[in-house]
């Protein structure tokens, strides 16, 4: 068994794990840094598009509609990290990292109707496990006197987070068995850094006078969650399925989680209701995308 792409999930999760953090330490606004981390990654990835020959072949001669199919995906791409990195600055790294990973809800119901990914009994118990978390994690942060940084607004923006995060893994999963990790990143990347770049435009985002350490954040941003995150997360989906690439994203809230806790300039403890409700989403997710025999 080729274990190359298990070590790439495996370094993926690790790097993306620090993205909240990151995005934490940074005071930039929330589309700004959304928009140059994207911008970052896509330039680090164009000397490797001009170098290889074979590469630009491709991209040349993609067909219509898996470019179209790009485009759309890198639309919802942008969309995800507007919606999950401004839910950072109404709600806990704990609950916005684990509410934007819940997406197995969504990736293994539509992993068994379009690609034939059956789910089994188990899978369908871990969805609705996940749902009675979700529940948990949101209704309990809001109710009076629970003390907690997080926000209904906050919390449905990282779900909304989430569901573009499904929808981005279950078009990465599709293109990518046709498609080379380096063409399908530039593309999708330069149309999210473009999708971006616009709503910051829209929405007077700061994009000029940013300060030396937040361009700094951003340049560490787009190396480690971007490359070693993101991109190698791609390359991984052409040769792992759909429904393990996303339970292996369970790493990404507990590394989260950790590094708010231990890092002093974050401090963030979660509430009980996080800790409760995440918990409970954590093994909904596993039980949705863990491989069983009974199918349904």
């Amino acid at each position: 068994m080729d274990r190359k792409p298990y070590v790439a999930l495996f370094i993926s999760i690790v790097s993306v794990s620090f993205a909240a953090i990151l995005i934490k330490l940074s005071s930039a606004d929330s589309l700004s840094i959304a928009f140059y981390r994207l911008l970052f990654t896509t330039l680090l990835i164009l000397p490797f598009v001009d170098f290889l020959k074979k590469t630009r072949e491709e991209i040349k001669n993609l067909p219509r509609k898996t470019l179209l199919i790009m485009i759309g995906i890198g639309f919802i791409l942008a969309a995800h990290f507007a919606f999950w990195i401004t839910s950072l600055s109404y709600t806990s790294v704990a609950s916005s990292v684990i509410l934007v990973t819940a997406h197995p809800i969504l990736v293994g119901p539509i992993s068994h109707f379009f690609f034939k990914e059956k789910l089994s009994i188990m899978n369908s118990i871990g969805i609705i496990i996940s749902v009675v978390g979700v529940i948990i994690l949101v209704t309990g942060n809001i109710q009076p006197g629970v003390g907690t940084i997080d926000t209904l607004e906050g919390n449905i923006l990282a779900i909304l987070g989430g569901v573009m995060a499904g929808l981005y893994i279950l078009g990465g999963r599709k293109i990518r068995k046709t498609v080379s990790v380096t063409s399908y990143a530039f593309i999708v990347y330069s149309i999210c850094a473009i999708v971006l770049f616009v709503l910051c435009i829209v929405f007077n985002s700061e994009l000029i006078n940013i300060s030396l350490t937040d361009f700094e954040i951003f340049i560490i941003m787009a190396i480690v969650a971007g490359i070693f995150g993101h991109t190698l997360y791609n390359w991984s989906l052409k040769h792992v399925r759909a429904s393990l690439a996303s339970v292996a994203l369970l790493g990404e809230p507990l590394g989260s989680t950790l590094w708010a806790i231990l890092i002093p300039a974050i401090g963030q403890i979660p509430s009980k209701y996080t800790v409760f409700g995440g918990g409970i989403i954590l093994v909904g997710i596993y039980l949705t995308a863990r491989k069983t025999k009974t199918l349904i």
